[in-house]
């Protein structure tokens, strides 16, 4: 028996916040949309496959963009498919998050400059949650990624913030 059975098996309860139980479900079970653009969707499914295991996670990835809550944009977005990437996202249920992986996704890549077809980075359409650098990223970075976002789906809540805690906030950014 572990230190855990011996816990719950004396009649114990457990106490926590709403908030830490219900980030805990969603860090513990997010769902990727497989949606890759160019070179970076190789790492991303090289991510997945055995060696670096993205499903130890809890990460399974998902077809459809109503069954995903984490948008990877990996590779070159083009102002084709702009539209495309914000409709997807718009069909994802709340909370979402997105992903922006490698450096074309991010700033435009080595197209930033002089490519008039590409978008100089995805959060010009949709709004990003994590940032992961490289030409291509690593699946070692990626990972660092999900990382990343899961310390921010921990630290989230979902109480509204008080009248208090909005002044403060307000006269912290004036200053």
């Amino acid at each position: 028996m572990g230190l855990l059975d011996k816990q719950f098996n004396s009649g114990g309860v457990i106490i926590t916040k709403v908030d830490d139980l219900l980030n805990w479900a969603r860090l513990s079970s997010m769902f990727p949309m497989t949606f890759g653009l160019a070179c970076c969707a190789i790492e991303f499914m090289t991510t997945g496959a055995a060696a670096y295991d993205m499903e130890r996670f809890g990460m399974a990835p998902r077809a459809s963009p109503r069954q995903a809550d984490v948008m990877i944009v990996s590779g070159t977005v083009t102002f084709k498919m702009a539209d495309r990437i914000r409709r997807l996202y718009e069909q994802m249920s709340e909370p979402r998050y997105v992903v922006s992986m490698g450096s074309c996704s991010n700033c435009g890549g080595p197209y930033w400059e002089h490519g008039y077809h590409v978008v100089k980075g995805v959060d010009r359409i949709i709004p990003v949650d994590v940032y992961v650098p490289g030409c291509p990223p690593r699946p070692e970075a990626l990972i660092g990624g999900f990382m990343k976002l899961h310390e921010k789906i921990k630290n989230e809540t979902l109480m509204a913030p008080t009248a208090l805690e909005e002044l403060m906030d307000k006269e912290a950014d004036a200053v």
